[in-house]
């Protein structure tokens, strides 16, 4: 039996930041919900930007433009640890998971303002992947 965090509030948090007219990020979807289903001690999102732009945009924090994708951003016990660009493959989020531990908190305020709004928008159960 498995000791590992139940998904409702799981440790870790791996968004995926993309886009749907994006090629990159559709042909990277199944690839990320596939990891969803072999890591239920993380929560896996979904995040379109373009689909929730106004919860990613925040007037009083500067929030970074994602204009490269697709981007991860991982956070541990609701702190960045990991904000990035990456190649589409399932090895590179299985290594950020894997090393989520090893990671050194991000402290600058726009990946933190990032995060927030991340977290706040992970609450939503219709994000979850897999």
């Amino acid at each position: 039996m498995s000791t590992a965090a139940s998904p409702a509030s799981p440790s870790l948090l791996l968004a995926c930041l993309c886009a749907a007219w994006c090629p990159t990020c559709v042909g990277y979807q199944s690839t990320f919900n596939a990891l969803a289903r072999q890591h239920p001690e993380a929560r896996l999102v979904w995040i379109d930007i373009e689909d929730h732009a106004d919860a990613l945009e925040d007037g009083d924090e500067a929030i970074p433009d994602i204009e490269n994708f697709p981007t991860l951003l991982l956070l541990r016990d609701g702190q960045p640890v990991f904000h990035g660009t990456v190649l589409p493959h399932a090895q590179v989020a299985e290594r950020l998971l894997q090393q989520a531990d090893a990671l050194r908190p991000i402290t600058a305020p726009t990946v933190q303002a990032l995060a927030r709004a991340v977290a706040a928008l992970a609450r939503d159960d219709a994000l979850r992947a897999g």
